[in-house]
C-alpha cells in the first residue's frame, strides 16, 4: 500500500493544468479532417489542461523537427504527435521524435502496444509509439489513427499527466 500511497502523493503535487501542445503528422490530415488531433484538442480541454497549441505538418522530417522545438520553445510540458509511426516508407516520425529524447520511457510504447494487442491483434506490433523526455518537455509519439489516439489518451496519458509532470520538474534535468 505504500507504493500506491506514495504515487496518489506525487500525483496530487503535480500540477492541476499542464501545458500540452498537439503535432498531428500526416500528407492527407487537414483541420477539417484531423479526427485523431480533434480528439486530443478535446479530451485535453476535458481533463482541465491547457492545450497550448496544435499544428498539423507534413510527413517531412524537417517539418517535425521545426514544429517540436518551436512547442518546446514556447514551453509545452507535454507534445503529443499522431501519425507517422509505422513502417511505411513515409513514416518518419519516430526517427525524429528520438533524436530529440534524452531519457526514453519505453514502458510507454510497450504498454501501449499491449493495449493496442488487446484491440487490433498483432497489428500492434507495426506500431512504433514511443516515449521519453526531451530537454523540459515529455513527448509521446502516437499513431494517426482515432482509436490508437483514444487508447493511448485513455488508457495511459490521461490520468498520469499532472504526476509525469510532476516527475519533470521536481529535480532539474540536467541539459
Amino acid at each position: 500500500m505504500a507504493n500506491q500511497s506514495g504515487r496518489d502523493e506525487h500525483r496530487a503535487a503535480g500540477p492541476d493544468v499542464v501545458r500540452v501542445a498537439v503535432l498531428t503528422i500526416s500528407d492527407t490530415r487537414t483541420a477539417d479532417n484531423d479526427s485523431s488531433g480533434d480528439f486530443l484538442a478535446k479530451a485535453i480541454s476535458v481533463a482541465g489542461h491547457e492545450l497550448m497549441a496544435r499544428k498539423i505538418v507534413k510527413d517531412e522530417a524537417e517539418e517535425i523537427r521545426a514544429a517540436l522545438q518551436a512547442f518546446m520553445t514556447a514551453g509545452a510540458q507535454i507534445i503529443l504527435t499522431s501519425g507517422g509511426t509505422g513502417i511505411a516508407g513515409r513514416d518518419v516520425t519516430i526517427p525524429v521524435v528520438e533524436s530529440f529524447i534524452k531519457k526514453p520511457m519505453p514502458g510507454f510504447g510497450e504498454l501501449f502496444r499491449m493495449l493496442s494487442f488487446e484491440e487490433v491483434k498483432g497489428a500492434a506490433m507495426l506500431s512504433r509509439a514511443v516515449g521519453g523526455l526531451a530537454e523540459n518537455t515529455l513527448i509521446f509519439a502516437l499513431p494517426g489513427s482515432r482509436n490508437a489516439v483514444k487508447t493511448a489518451w485513455e488508457k495511459l496519458l490521461r490520468d498520469e499527466l499532472s504526476h509525469l509532470v510532476f516527475e519533470l520538474v521536481r529535480h532539474k534535468q540536467p541539459q
